[in-house]
């Protein structure tokens, strides 16, 4: 238990004496009222079960933060680190600004941010372990890094960055509102250690001592409709209409006509040349969710062709099922797909605890891709299993394996594009994410099963012209959804608007080249599903659609900017990151920038992992076989 010193300073100490029912977003304070079974449960801090000690422990708690006192010293976040012993490449509570006019009228705001501890906290709803709890206890939202397995969606859905993905580690870690100082009567070590009194802490809608507001917004906080955070500003000295970031988001703030809020928009401070920049593009993070749902797309809109063309009579289909490419084809449908599972499970921080990615199917959208695409994927291969045999048993199994696979890919498919519709990362947020994957399955879907007839000698104008007329129709949904997508995003006061400024700017020419690879296979697949297929056309159809996809693909997760806290020259600078690792600044620690180090498969986690299973005489031949060495 955190041991209180005989002298803490008053300004250290919890003074709470009362509170309000109900917070501005009608929830009650109390989080477990007298007599509620959560009361009864024993709370254990770092092992130690703890009597309770602070009278208000059973009430939301939340942070105050007076931007006309911070002087960005960043002892906050010093103490914060020091006291959760975070590496210098992580900050739970970090500082940035915003600014606007110049000299002599140059206004300032620093913003210190950690995490909210929200009333509606989005990252235990997506986290797909279950790594995340909210408790009743000070309404702490706590992430057990033991648990997280390193998927990092949590830091995608949380507006705030909260969440803090170690690429070291490869596991997620955040601010844990210093609980066991709460339960002796202490406010967390940020607070304690700010100099200027800029940060508070206590019950929520409870505004300290010499204080006169608590607002729920201030310029350059995301919006706060989300998650309902439980944090409230002061923010009285005038500032300009539009204040700037100084890091490289292309987002400015401005000042709403109602003259209360600042709302984003874009910023073009990189100016508008169009760039290639096919490294950034093709280097991303993400290039394992890249294969992933492209081959994932892909299989399922071949197998849904196959099988319900086969159900509904479709005469090509039946055609191409009755020769000598079907089979191999399932196989290799199956092998695409476990190739994108394959890429997914090693993207994980912790491959090896994929299993977990289940635990919470009852919120996490995650947790429901991951069950519905392995329905699917064992549904695939039963079906290709059974369609090795002959006879009424095995046809029966085999529709049961497709019926399975089918309801797989309904399942796993929907929520694949639900996981994406994240309101703190507008880009993402719009139908066309669902259009670019449906028209993705249905395009190159049907392409793959043209390439496997292509293979087996069974092309026929017939076929051909069905495939071609589905690719046309996949072309044609992303086309659409591409439009409504760039009208919305060139005219949205959010985040989005400087994801398209980075599509036309910083990746123009990969955008462009994308768009015209779509309009040059939309009219070839039109053409051909009108006039007849060529083989040759049709392998230049598949090569175009199949660029398309793989640049657009790259361009959806690379170009999306969250709604994140704007940053510092140095610190939450996305630029200035990819500097520090493209010079060698990243060796320096104190540059607070790692390289991914982490490798997806460890030999120390797989022994640990052998241990804790009671598989400990099979650990020095697993060694020996994969090292080489005793032991």
């Amino acid at each position: 238990m955190y041991q209180r010193r005989d002298n803490e300073p008053d300004y250290a100490l919890l003074s709470d004496a009362d509170s309000r029912p109900i917070n501005r977003y009608g929830k009650p304070i109390e989080t477990a009222a007298p007599g509620d079974p959560l009361r009864e449960q024993p709370f254990v801090i770092n092992g130690e079960e703890c009597p309770q000690q602070n009278p208000n422990r059973y009430k939301q708690h939340g942070f105050y933060f007076n931007a006309d006192n911070c002087i960005a010293c960043h002892a906050c976040e010093a103490a914060c680190s020091e006291k959760n012993d975070v590496p210098p490449h992580l900050a739970f509570r970090s500082v940035g600004f915003v600014e606007g006019g110049s000299y002599p009228d140059y206004r300032r705001i620093n913003i210190s941010m950690a995490c909210n501890h929200c009333d509606n906290p989005v990252c235990l709803k997506g986290c797909p372990t279950r790594a995340y709890t909210k408790f009743a206890e000070y309404g702490a939202v706590l992430q057990d890094p033991d648990i997280c397995f390193g998927c990092g969606y949590c830091t995608w859905v949380c507006p705030y960055n909260a969440p803090q993905l170690d690429p070291v580690k490869g596991q997620v870690s955040k601010c844990n509102m210093c609980v066991d100082r709460l339960e002796v009567g202490l406010k967390p070590a940020c607070v304690s250690a700010c100099l200027g009194k800029a940060l508070d802490f206590g019950v929520i809608e409870n505004i300290p001592e010499g204080r006169v507001q608590a607002e729920t917004e201030i310029p350059g906080f995301p919006r706060t409709d989300i998650t309902h955070p439980n944090i409230r500003f002061q923010q009285m000295k005038s500032i300009q209409r539009e204040m700037l970031r100084v890091d490289d988001a292309p987002i400015k703030y401005h000042r709403s006509e109602d003259e209360k809020r600042y709302v984003p928009e874009l910023d073009p401070k990189k100016g508008h040349v169009r760039q290639w920049n096919w490294r950034k593009l093709l280097g991303s993070h993400e290039n394992a969710h890249i294969a992933f749902t492209l081959s994932a797309q892909t299989v399922m809109g071949a197998f849904a062709l196959l099988t319900l063309g086969d159900w509904f009579g479709v005469a090509p289909i039946e055609s191409f099922r009755a020769g000598g490419a079907f089979a191999p084809g399932l196989w290799l449908m199956a092998a695409l797909m476990g190739f994108g599972l394959f890429k997914l499970n090693m993207h994980l921080g912790k491959p090896h605890r994929f299993y977990r990615g289940f635990n919470n199917l009852r919120l996490s959208p995650v947790s429901r891709e991951i069950a519905g695409v392995s329905a699917f994927f064992a549904g695939l291969l039963g079906y290709a299993f059974f369609n090795l045999f002959n006879g009424v048993p095995a046809t029966w199994l085999a529709n049961l394996s497709a019926l399975l696979a089918l309801t797989g890919l309904s399942f796993g498919g929907y929520y694949m594009y639900r996981l994406y519709r994240i309101p703190a990362r507008p880009f993402w947020d719009h139908w066309q994410t669902g259009s670019s994957f449906v028209g993705a399955g249905l395009a190159l879907g049907s392409l793959l099963v043209g390439l496997l007839a292509l293979a087996g000698g069974q092309f026929d104008r017939d076929l051909g012209r069905l495939l071609a007329g589905v690719a046309a129709a996949g072309l044609a949904l992303e086309g659409v959804g591409l439009l409504a997508h760039a009208r919305a995003m060139s005219q949205a006061n959010s985040e989005g608007a400087a994801s398209w400024y980075e599509q036309m700017t910083t990746y123009g020419w990969p955008y462009r080249l994308r768009n015209g690879l779509l309009a040059a296979a939309l009219p070839l697949a039109a053409s051909q599903a009108i006039f007849g297929p060529s083989p040759a056309l049709f392998v230049l159809l598949a090569l175009l659609t199949l660029g398309s996809a793989i640049i657009g693909r790259a361009l959806f997760y690379v170009l999306v900017i969250p709604t994140t806290m704007p940053g510092a020259f140095f610190w939450r600078n996305k630029g200035f990151v990819e500097h520090a690792r493209e010079t060698g600044l990243a060796e320096m620690p104190q540059i607070g920038v790692a390289h991914e180090r982490h490798h997806p498969f460890r030999m120390d986690e797989l022994l640990q992992t052998l241990r804790e299973h009671g598989i400990g005489d099979m650990i020095a031949h697993v060694r020996w076989i994969l090292t080489g060495k005793a032991g």
